[in-house]
């Protein structure tokens, strides 16, 4: 799995992972960080130049910023796998941006694999800034829910209602441990 920083192309198909509009994902890539999990689609090569960690070419995956990618995504004709014309397939996207003492999860979508694989990309980045992160789980998402509880998260509270949908936070404290220090 090859994990890169989205770009406006790949508006359209992380409004269909997240269930909403291609250009509301498109300001997202804009406005936070976001980066995407890619694997070699059912037609594409399997050698996609990954290496062992899951990125290509040894760029560094601290996540200072998106729109820089790698690698192009062709998104606007997506077929049903979700096929680039660079013979991957994105299979999922973590969302987040920084504040003060705090990196915040706002969208983590895919396959499960590649849920665990993207929710390290926030993890990394707080570690090596001293921060505490934080993600925000729809109520009813179980397999995101198990991902995060997996990596070490620990239920922190319900968090913002969002389309109708009550949210739960959870909290991951800059030394893995997730107690009650809080903002």
């Amino acid at each position: 799995m090859r994990v890169r920083d989205a770009v406006e192309e790949d508006g359209e198909v992380l409004g269909e992972l997240a269930d909403a509009p291609a250009e509301v994902m498109r300001n997202v890539v804009h406005d936070r960080t976001v980066r995407v999990a890619e694997r070699p689609s059912e037609n594409g090569d399997s050698s996609n130049g990954s290496d062992a960690s899951g990125d290509s070419n040894g760029e560094d995956s601290g996540g200072e910023g998106s729109g820089g990618g790698s690698a192009s995504a062709n998104a606007g004709g997506a077929d049903s796998d979700d096929s680039n014309s660079d013979g991957t397939a994105v299979v999922g996207f973590v969302g987040f941006d920084a504040m003060p003492g705090t990196v915040r999860v706002t969208y983590l979508r895919g396959t499960p694999e590649a849920r665990e694989r993207l929710l390290e990309e926030p993890v990394r980045f707080a570690r090596k800034e001293g921060m505490a992160v934080e993600a925000l789980v729809p109520e009813g998402e179980t397999e995101t829910k198990e991902v995060v509880e997996a990596a070490g998260f620990q239920r922190a509270g319900t968090g913002p209602r969002f389309e109708g949908g009550q949210t739960l936070e959870y909290r991951l404290e800059p030394s893995g441990r997730a107690d009650s220090a809080r903002r």
